[in-house]
Formats: C-alpha cells, sequence, structure tokens
C-alpha cells in the first residue's frame, strides 16, 4: 500500500508524518534544530538546520519503515508562517531566516500603517505586524542594504524546503496570504504593494494551490534513501491551515480552537470574503478558493505555564488543576486577563500586561488556577464573538486541540463559555496530519479534502454546554472584557517610566 509524507517544519522541529491510503499512521520522525537570539527581540534560524533535519527524518523512516523506499508515493508541508528567507542569484542562503517570532520591527509596521495601511488592509485583508514577512523585508531594505542588493528570491520555511527536495520554487495561496504582499481576493502578488515597498516581483515564487504538484523528488535524494519510484512534491500550506484541514474544519459551521502557548480560535469561511477590517487575520485556506479566519490569544497555555511555575512548581498541571470543577463558574468574583505578554486579538496592544481582579481572602490557589482558565477561555471568546457579530457566523461544534483538550473540566469550561458542543480529535497530529492530507488528495486518492477527512479524521466527544454554566459565563463575559479598557491607561503608565 502507497504512501504520503507529511513534513511540519515547525519553529523547533521538523516533524514527518508517514500514513498509507487507508489513514493509518504507518511511522514518524523528529528533528530538532536551535533557534539563535543574536540581540534582544531578534529569532533566527539556520535555513541549512531545516534541511538537515529533513535528512534525518528520512533517514529515520527509512530505519524503522521496512517499505518506505518501495511505498512512499507523495510529500507535502506544513510551515511556519511568516518566516523570511533570503537567496542570492545563485539560490544560495544570504542570511539566517528572520522568524515569525521575531519583532525587531515594529518601526517598519508603524511606517507601513502610517503610509498605506488602508490600501494594505484592503488587499492583503490584515494590518501590518511584527510578525508578518513584509515588515521584515523592509527591515533587511533599510538596515541590511548591501545585502538587499544581492537578493534574488524570497521564500518562506517550507517552501525553501520544497526547493531542495525539486530543484523549483513555489508557494502556496495560504502561506503567501501571511506575507502581507498577496491580494487575497484576486490570488495574485500584489503589484501595488510590491511597487510601494520597492520588491521586485521577479523576487518572489510562483503561486500555485496547496495541494498542486510542485515537481518531483530530486533523483541524488531518491537514490541516497532507497526510494525505488518518482515521489510527488505538493505544495502544501502554512501551520494554522494545515492545522485546521488536519482537524477536518472544512465547513463553516465548525470552528477550532487551538491551546498551545499560544492560542487560536479559527473559522473556516467560503467565497464570500467577511470584511473584518483587520481585527482578525484573514487567510487563504489550504482548501481551494476559501479562506480561514482566526483570532489570536498570545499567552493562552503560556499563562498556565507561567502560573503553575510561579506560583505551584512542586504540584504537577493535574494536581494543580484537581477540584476546579467544585467551584462556580466566575472562581468566585475573581477575574484574569491573559495579557502576560501583550495581546493580538481583539486589542493589538505590545503595552497591555495581565492582571487579577477581585482577590479577597477566601480565595485559593485553585480559585486563582480556575481563574486562570476562565480567562484564557474568555480571550478566545472575544475571537468567537468577532466571528458571530461581524460575519453572522453560528458554530454547530468547536474541535478543541491541544493542551485544552487534554483537561475534561477545561473541555466543559470551554462547551459552557463558547456555548457550543465541543469535540477532539482521537488522534491528534497536528499540522503533519494536514500536509499529509493535501498530498493524499493531490496524488487522486480521493476526490477532495472532505472525502480525505472522512477517512483520516475522526473524533472523540468532548463536552457539551450546561445551560447553567452558560447563563452564568453570559454575564461574566461582558465584566471580563471591561478589565481591558480598565487596565490599559495604567499599563501604559508603567511603561512611560
Amino acid at each position: 500500500m502507497a504512501y504520503v509524507l507529511g513534513l511540519d517544519l515547525g519553529t523547533s522541529a521538523l516533524k514527518g508524518l508517514l500514513i498509507d491510503e487507508k489513514g493509518t499512521i504507518i511511522g514518524s520522525a523528529t528533528a530538532d534544530y536551535p533557534l539563535i537570539h543574536p540581540a534582544s527581540g531578534y529569532s533566527e534560524q539556520d535555513p541549512n538546520e531545516w534541511l538537515k533535519a529533513c535528512e534525518q527524518v528520512f533517514e529515520s523512516l527509512q530505519t524503522t519503515v521496512a517499505d518506505f523506499g518501495e511505498q512512499l508515493a507523495g510529500i507535502s508541508f506544513s510551515g511556519q508562517m511568516h518566516s523570511l528567507v533570503v537567496l542570492d542569484e545563485e539560490q544560495r542562503v544570504l542570511r539566517n531566516a528572520i522568524l515569525w517570532n521575531d519583532v525587531r520591527t515594529t518601526t517598519q509596521c508603524e511606517t507601513i500603517m502610517a503610509d498605506f495601511g488602508e490600501e494594505l488592509l484592503a488587499i492583503t485583508k490584515n494590518i501590518a505586524l511584527e510578525g508578518f514577512t513584509l515588515p521584515k523585508i523592509l527591515w533587511i531594505q533599510e538596515n541590511e542594504p548591501e545585502l538587499w542588493g544581492k537578493v534574488r528570491h524570497i521564500l518562506l520555511p517550507k517552501d525553501y524546503l520544497g526547493y531542495w527536495l525539486t530543484g523549483t520554487m513555489h508557494m502556496d495561496y495560504s502561506d503567501a496570504a501571511g506575507t502581507l504582499m498577496l491580494d487575497v481576493a484576486e490570488k495574485q502578488w500584489s503589484q501595488a504593494v510590491l511597487e510601494q515597498f520597492a520588491i521586485p516581483s521577479n523576487y518572489l515564487p510562483k503561486l500555485i494551490d496547496s495541494s498542486g504538484q510542485t515537481g518531483i523528488l530530486q533523483p541524488n535524494l531518491a537514490e541516497k534513501y532507497g526510494i525505488q519510484q518518482e515521489v510527488k512534491i505538493f505544495a502544501g500550506g502554512a501551520d494554522n491551515a494545515c492545522a485546521a484541514i488536519g482537524a477536518g474544519i472544512l465547513s463553516v459551521e465548525t470552528g477550532m480552537v487551538s491551546i498551545g502557548t499560544s492560542g487560536v480560535f479559527l473559522s473556516y469561511e467560503d467565497q464570500q470574503l467577511p470584511t473584518y477590517q483587520g481585527k482578525l487575520h484573514l487567510f487563504n485556506h489550504g482548501i481551494k478558493d476559501r479562506y480561514y479566519s482566526m483570532g489570536v490569544t498570545l499567552a493562552a497555555g503560556h499563562s498556565l505555564s507561567w502560573f503553575k511555575d510561579t506560583f505551584a512548581a512542586d504540584l504537577s498541571f493535574e494536581e494543580l488543576l484537581a477540584g476546579i470543577d467544585a467551584i462556580e463558574p466566575g472562581a468566585e468574583r475573581l477575574l484574569f486577563t491573559p495579557y502576560i505578554v501583550g495581546e493580538r486579538t481583539p486589542h493589538v496592544d505590545s503595552q497591555i500586561r495581565g492582571s487579577f481582579i477581585g482577590i479577597d481572602t477566601n480565595h485559593t490557589l485553585t480559585h486563582f488556577a480556575k481563574a486562570v482558565l476562565e480567562g484564557i477561555t474568555f480571550s478566545l471568546k472575544d475571537s468567537q464573538q468577532l466571528m458571530e457579530t461581524i460575519a453572522g457566523k453560528t458554530f454547530e461544534k468547536i474541535v478543541s486541540v491541544g493542551g485544552g483538550a487534554k483537561n475534561p473540566d477545561w473541555l466543559q469550561m470551554q462547551a459552557d463559555i463558547f456555548n457550543s458542543e465541543i469535540v477532539c480529535l482521537t488522534a491528534e497530529e497536528g499540522p503533519g496530519l494536514g500536509a499529509a492530507m493535501l498530498a493524499a488528495t493531490g496524488l487522486g486518492w480521493f476526490e477532495d479534502l472532505q472525502a480525505c477527512s472522512e477517512t483520516f479524521v475522526s473524533y472523540r466527544p468532548g463536552a457539551l454546554p450546561n445551560p447553567q454554566n452558560v447563563e452564568k459565563y453570559q454575564k461574566l463575559y461582558p465584566i471580563y472584557q471591561k478589565v481591558y479598557g480598565a487596565t490599559k491607561v495604567i499599563s501604559e503608565a508603567f511603561c512611560d517610566e
């Protein structure tokens, strides 16, 4: 039986997921690589480390899966979004990649929005933030002009890996949407953006659908790893798009909440683009001619980890959260806002900081732990509310993935706060599964991603809303929303000191 390989090029590791035509996982492998922090707020990576990691993944699968070389038929990718890779005319890497979590570009973002903000939002459906690719290009133009003079190719991480595997350069629409250079509705590089910021259009790769074929595995690599037949390579998608595909987010009635270090509330969008005016991210999906919107909480799981490490380092997460179900919604009038590293949605504010509001002598460690979970979930509800009020969405169910799906009490809290059925993945494989599904669809194993999802994706029950708790949270949520405005001035005053 033939196999597809989904390669998930993340921030800290490359993960390979080998799957057969029935959706069965045949093998997996992971290879780590380092982050580079040359200065405060800088985050970089050597693109050559991604290639070494890919070789390690191939070597591992060749060793552990006896028929890897005989049955591998297709490869596709999921990639960390926004990170900038620049090559010269000989296709050589010119500098370390500037990653999505690099925040050196505040000045460039301010300039973009002041000079071109309305036009940028109309074209790309997003506002300029430090994570996006365009501000990073401007930073190189301004701070490394000699190097910029040598640039001839601009890629994103997964696309550089794809170039190494095939010898061709492409970028799919879902990743291109995160560069701030794509006309999202027209699905083409925006000449207006490129001309405004002096970026030659021939520096950018050919655009392609996520399940579109970009080439075949280069013969030298096939020979090295004992691959005996032609292996087709497919473009792949941005990590959030692939995560949505791997979670089966293929209809407007289903949302996804993902709680890792950061948190994401994501929704499928059809051909009719909503007008979020930059309040939410809006990107092309990995599904042809479709889109997805999402809001981001910068410190979701990070807030819980910070709280545990600071106030309960000797406890496990299970011990810390034991007993939260016995405390009524609202943690007896204790609220937490998870703005401990600033916030993204709905408040684009790098200066705001977190807070506990309503502390009194009755509150125990368990009250605080419950308040932290509620605050994280309220912050993600902010994104849900924008989708419901601006686009008129109604979510029949929400797929919970990541850390928030591991605790039954937190799942119940999500059902109650989102007022929606919560389901979980039977086997949570992340963006790598979405990448594998793109390869399987590209090979023609399935008519489309919906058909592929019916084979590759399955769910287990999570939680149903408790009407009494829903009513209580509906009263608490507007109070939570007031905390941002009440603490904004205080946070700004601290920054002025």
